[in-house]
């Protein structure tokens, strides 16, 4: 069973971080109603969905992904890349328990979970402004131990990893060649994002099927030619606040023994 932990969106929202977006308005009762519809759609897809109560003093928090990996056989609590995130996983950390057994990165190595694709027993790291060379050395020195190779990848061009690339499976990729090499993947097979729709490679797949961004059609019909099950799913106004579909659920077997994506 795939366990699919998200949290409630802050009414501080609109005060989060930006670096690629301009900041503007944001309507926090429509991104809560678009989070409640991401629910659902991952409901519908087979995961559990437990949601957590918003932290309305931190405006990310809903970005809930970026606070942890959940490897199958422990979860590795992360260090934020940012200031006003920091406090983020220490308050998500007991709730991570009740699945893993909880391993901090130490003081001073920074990294969030937008920053990692994994594709069986490899993690990709991104190296980003929120993911630094000791964090990933500090992720290494976990996940190795346990027969993980992690490997750093550099991006260009967007936030995180994941912004510009999501695994549809082991063999697979979704991505924008602008922001990522995809040729530092060993993939079988990478789908690159539709003309003009830069934003779709980052896509969440539970199971057979995989989440959409809405308004991304040409990138849609790509995922589903490819034999995937692809649903659309409108979170525009949590992008708003430089969020995407990973972002809002951090995804893991509850037993461990497999990869959520």
């Amino acid at each position: 069973m795939v366990i699919a932990l998200t949290r409630e969106p802050s009414a501080s929202l609109a005060a989060g971080e930006r670096t690629f977006r301009a900041r503007e308005p944001i309507d926090v009762g429509l991104a809560a109603r678009q989070h409640e519809e991401y629910r659902r759609a991952l409901a519908e897809c087979g995961a559990r969905v437990t949601t957590l109560p918003a932290l309305d003093d931190l405006p990310d928090a809903v970005f809930i992904e970026d606070v942890a990996l959940v490897l199958d056989e422990v979860a590795v609590l992360f260090r934020m890349g940012v200031g006003s995130r920091r406090e983020e996983p220490s308050r998500t950390a007991s709730e991570i328990s009740r699945w893993r057994d909880v391993v901090p990165l130490p003081e001073g190595a920074h990294a969030e979970g937008g920053d990692v694709v994994r594709l069986g027993r490899t993690l990709y790291v991104g190296r980003t402004g929120r993911t630094d060379d000791r964090g990933i050395a500090a992720l290494g020195a976990v996940a190795t131990p346990l027969g993980y190779r992690v490997v750093p990848v550099e991006v260009t061009g967007c936030l995180h990893l994941k912004s510009a690339c999501t695994a549809l499976d082991d063999e697979t990729l979704l991505a924008n060649p602008a922001w990522v090499d995809a040729s530092r993947f060993e993939i079988r097979r990478t789908i690159e994002v539709g003309p003009g729709e830069p934003g779709a490679a980052n896509a969440v797949r539970v199971g057979s099927s995989v989440l959409v961004q809405a308004g991304c059609p040409r990138t849609l019909e790509r995922v589903t030619d490819a034999g995937y099950d692809a649903r659309a799913v409108d979170v525009g106004e949590l992008a708003k606040a430089e969020g995407s579909l990973t972002c809002l659920s951090l995804l893991f077997e509850e037993s461990g023994g497999g990869d959520a994506g």
